[in-house]
């Protein structure tokens, strides 16, 4: 980190290869330059940016004000298979000493290009940590693949969508360092893509007479894993648009294998010098989205069309296999066997000069901020050494000599009505010490006392030889070893299902639910409004002056002929009875289990109410009651215990 005042400034890397990456990156930059108190922003310029075929592309970034601090020229010629490893290999050969020289904490690398791998590569092996965009995200190319190493190969990613999002968990990438930030180049497409001088632009690049929403934008690259078939379909794209005769702006193909026979299709054809067309090697993006967003019609294979066009309800025409699996709006049709122009022609005459609800799939607007704070939040001292997630696999029969001295243990604890319990628990759910104390009636201060509580627990357990793994809280729904969580990552509130609309207040500031009914402080509370009224105590109950009313008085009442504790405990049971029916039809568990000192006065009564009132289907599942020593605070620990020595980091 650069050392400016008393400040540390995270040195980040910003290296970018082609002018459709440089697309996502350049709002990153823009955000990192205006924040120069916390960033000291690197840019490295390789690949095709360096062409002049293709634009020299890099004068858009010097036009932006950013100072590049590296050119490497990368690309070997020739535009085929081997040209491209061998431009991969001629990077490699190049960044350490550029890496070396820069030595930034942080290097952001974007997308699926091979100028990117050889990116992702390098820094890995120099112990660089990396910052991969838009990983996750699944096309229909040799893409797909060189995507996904990349991911490998990084620290964090920012990725665009929640599938992308999934499928990088899915790939054991560890969740805490993925951030869901959405496209960065929505960030500016979404705010300037409204501009007034529109016009002015498209008259720019296709001639005075031309009509808004009546031009097409064309863009296909080659398929570098089927590159003959990706050829025909294009010499099929321009046949269709010299038949549909609308004034057309076509980019030339990216540097990938095949580009220079696609070129030689479109010359062949003469589309460089027809009067509907417009060919061009570069577009600044500014304009290229007013271009886009005010097109008639855009088609080609470009993840532009299934991505940015989606943002303005532009019609598109997507080609081929290469964007195939990419999430997409409505305003995306599909050609993906594009055998005759007739076809592609068809295809232009359903979709030439629709629009369509505009799409935010890609992102909302708001992406840089996003990453910005995700790059505060980087621990420079964090070991550099990436952990993935794996799924559950057969334990390894190799020991640790920490393992064999420590006892492998969990914190657990019960949230209760009446007080507040924290266990240490071992493997062999054997409680080894515990802790309670009467429940604070705020929640703040119910915090607090858990949190005290639990580091207690951590400091005897040192004491006493056990290694904590984790803390757990009693009460959710556990399905194939993992906890269900909601949208909001709670577990589920099953003593506040309501089971009446008119019942009893509730502690969470509801009416009817289980809880107040036949909990526990439920019952006590009953206990004391008949004691007030004098209606407790029966002959021959055994009742203290000072002692405190509990449930347990009300129980013992009911069992002596107190009829009034018997249907305030008939009610109680009654109103858990139908809490459990409606969680067997959710649920359908093959038994039920109470726990807790009501558990066994509850057991026939719900038994009752379950056959009464459950469907056929739930009316046989039995009900009976746990003998366990603490069943609240072993199940919290199980599910602690079972995570944490299932997965191996």
């Amino acid at each position: 980190q650069q050392q400016s005042g008393n400040s540390l400034k995270l040195r980040v890397c910003v290296a970018t290869c082609n002018r459709a990456d440089y697309s996502k990156l350049a709002p990153i930059m823009f955000g990192i330059k205006a924040h120069s108190d916390e960033f000291e922003l690197e840019v490295v310029v390789l690949g095709s940016h360096l062409i002049d075929d293709y634009g020299n592309t890099f004068r858009m970034i010097e036009q932006d004000d950013f100072g590049i601090d590296s050119k490497l020229h990368t690309i070997v010629r020739g535009e085929d298979e081997a040209a491209m490893v061998e431009s991969v290999g001629l990077a490699l050969v190049k960044l350490p000493d550029v890496l070396q020289r820069l030595r930034p904490d942080i290097l952001i690398v974007h997308g699926d290009r091979f100028d990117a791998l050889a990116l992702a590569t390098a820094a890995a092996l120099m112990n660089i940590r990396i910052l991969h965009l838009e990983g996750g995200e699944v096309s229909g190319t040799i893409d797909d693949s060189i995507r996904h190493a990349i991911s490998k190969l990084a620290h964090y990613h920012a990725c665009c969508t929640r599938m992308a999002e999934q499928h990088l968990i899915a790939m054991c990438e560890d969740h805490s360092r993925i951030l869901l930030a959405g496209c960065p180049s929505y960030d500016k497409l979404l705010l300037t893509h409204h501009k007034d001088d529109y016009m002015d632009i498209i008259k720019s690049w296709l001639g005075d007479k031309v009509q808004d929403h009546d031009y097409i934008v064309a863009l296909q690259h080659p398929v570098t894993t089927d590159i003959q078939h990706s050829i025909k379909i294009y010499g099929l794209m321009l046949d269709a648009l010299l038949s549909f005769n609308k004034k057309t702006l076509i980019l030339f193909p990216n540097i990938d294998a095949g580009s220079k026979e696609m070129v030689r299709v479109m010359r062949k054809k003469g589309i460089e010098q027809h009067p509907n067309f417009r060919a061009v090697k570069h577009i600044p993006f500014e304009q290229f989205i007013q271009l886009v967003c005010h097109a008639g019609c855009m088609i080609g294979n470009s993840s532009c069309g299934v991505r940015e066009a989606g943002a303005f309800g532009t019609p598109v025409i997507n080609l081929g296999t290469r964007q195939t699996g990419r999430e997409t709006g409505e305003n995306v049709l599909h050609v993906r066997d594009a055998d005759t122009h007739n076809k592609i022609y068809h295809a232009l005459e359903l979709q030439f000069g629709k629009r369509y609800p505009c799409s935010k799939i890609y992102g909302d607007g708001s992406a840089v901020p996003r990453i910005l704070k995700f790059l505060r939040s980087i621990d420079l001292d964090e070991p550099l050494q990436k952990t993935f997630c794996f799924p559950p696999v057969k334990e390894s029969i190799s020991q640790d000599i920490d393992h064999i001295l420590e006892t492998q243990s969990a914190l657990a604890v019960d949230l209760g009505g009446t007080n507040l319990r924290v266990a240490i628990v071992c493997m062999r759910g054997k409680i080894l010490k515990k802790y309670t104390e009467n429940n604070p009636r705020t929640f703040e201060d119910r915090m607090e006392l858990i949190l005290k509580m639990c580091k207690d627990a951590v400091q005897d357990a040192v004491s006493i030889n056990c290694r904590i793994l984790g803390v757990g809280i009693g009460g959710g729904i556990i399905h194939h070893h993992e906890l269900i969580h909601g949208s909001t990552f709670c577990g589920a509130e099953l003593g506040h299902i309501m089971v009446s609309l008119e019942g009893p207040e509730c502690s969470c500031g509801s009416r009817g639910c289980i809880e107040a009914y036949a909990s526990g402080m439920a019952l006590q509370r009953e206990a004391k409004m008949l004691h007030d009224e004098d209606l407790l105590k029966v002959e021959g109950m055994d009742m203290k002056i000072c002692e405190p009313i509990t449930a347990a008085h009300l129980i013992s009442a009911a069992r002596m002929g107190n009829s009034k504790a018997a249907a305030v405990l008939h009610k109680a049971s009654t109103a858990l009875g139908v809490g459990i029916v409606n969680i067997l039809h959710i649920v359908n568990p093959s038994l039920v289990v109470l726990s807790g000192v009501l558990g066994s006065f509850y057991q026939e009564p719900v038994q009752q109410v379950l056959s009464q009132r459950a469907l056929t289907s739930a009316q046989t599942i039995r009900v009976v009651t746990s003998h366990l020593e603490e069943p609240a605070l072993l199940g919290a620990a199980s599910m602690v215990l079972d995570y944490a020595t299932r997965r191996t980091y």
